[in-house]
């Protein structure tokens, strides 16, 4: 049996949270929960977990952090971690702790129907549990989405008709490498090359995250952008006369830029049982708690999103290929810098 220690370490943990039936924030001292989560994924987590104690029984407490510094944490700690899953954002990310050996093989009809394939490891290591869309955004006042191409929209904004008009993430966001990474599984690194060089040539404005680039394009800083989706529902709620439309990428090609936020059992967690008991919920009875608080799809087809997406109209998404986010990480950062991309 694995200690199961209750101190934080300083500079790795963003945050220690516990959801305990009729209590609150775990103490130091107190019985441990039943579930140790480590969790990159910071949104709304704590009402997901307290329904499903509330439903189960079972308690959680969660320590968030950096994907990496929680992947580094459990592979120094080895036998001695105490978390029980991994939750991570971005499929490139799942896959890295897959291949490390972090994350154990479970056998799961629930999760077998309930997560479409692609959204899953090969092996059940681990399982997509949220989609998030990253398709083009724009400000109606300056733009006709007919001007779009429809057949390949991301590169479609490398075409000079779009010079000075662009805004989009930085490089070191996981949002852009893992775009450009699909590009080049799609197109070969020649043609994704092109594509990113374009973007430059179009005087790209560079961006520090989702919100501003939306904010920019609202006051017409710029007229095109590439964001996830649910920044801008969540910008519309707070603001609903955002002058910002949405416009799915590429529906006559291979469909619009989906990731994933996901989680797997820790190879030998104390208490796999339910650890994957949990995983199964949040991709069945827990889907929309899970999901519609940060608008969020869910990946399970039977369930409905919630009404503000829903508004955006039904797409059709790009295959996820999870090996070539994680396996092409590398070369779309180096891409990125050859194309003078910062």
């Amino acid at each position: 049996m694995r200690r199961r220690p209750l101190y934080v370490t300083t500079g790795i943990l963003t945050a220690m949270t516990a959801v305990v039936t009729g209590c609150g924030t775990l103490g130091l001292g107190e019985q441990p929960a039943d579930l140790q989560i480590y969790s990159a994924r910071h949104y709304d987590l704590e009402g997901a977990f307290g329904q499903f104690t509330d439903e189960t029984g079972i308690t959680v407490e969660f320590i968030s952090g950096d994907d990496a510094e929680l992947l580094e944490r459990l592979k120094a700690e080895g036998d001695d971690t105490p978390a029980d899953v991994f939750m991570t954002v971005d499929a490139g990310n799942l896959w890295n702790a897959a291949r490390q050996d972090e994350l154990a093989a479970i056998s799961s009809p629930a999760l077998d129907e309930a997560v479409p394939e692609d959204l899953r490891d090969p092996q059940d290591r681990w399982f997509g549990l949220a989609m998030r869309a990253r398709t083009l955004t724009y400000n109606p006042d300056n733009v006709d989405p007919a001007e779009f191409d429809t057949q390949e929209s991301y590169a479609g904004l490398a075409d000079p008709k779009w010079k000075g008009r662009l805004c989009m993430r930085d490089a070191t966001s996981a949002y852009t490498q893992s775009l450009v990474a699909s590009l080049i599984d799609l197109h070969g690194r020649e043609k994704a090359l092109e594509i990113v060089e374009g973007w430059v040539a179009n005087d790209v404005e560079i961006m520090s995250n989702d919100v501003l680039l939306l904010e920019s394009i609202d006051a017409g800083t710029c007229d095109v952008g590439i964001n996830n989706h649910y920044y801008l529902a969540r910008t519309l709620e707070e603001n609903p006369e955002l002058n910002v439309d949405l416009f799915w990428a590429s529906q006559d090609g291979a469909g619009t830029h989906v990731n994933i936020s996901g989680a797997g059992v820790v190879d030998g967690a104390d208490n796999a049982e339910d650890a994957q008991r949990l995983i199964e919920w949040l991709a069945t009875d827990g889907q929309n708690a899970f999901v519609d608080a940060n608008h969020e799809f869910p990946v399970n087809p039977a369930v409905e999103p919630e009404p503000t997406i829903a508004a955006f109209g039904e797409f059709e998404r790009m295959p996820l290929n999870a090996e070539a986010y994680g396996d092409l990480n590398a070369e779309a950062v180096d891409l990125l810098a050859e194309a003078g991309y910062r």
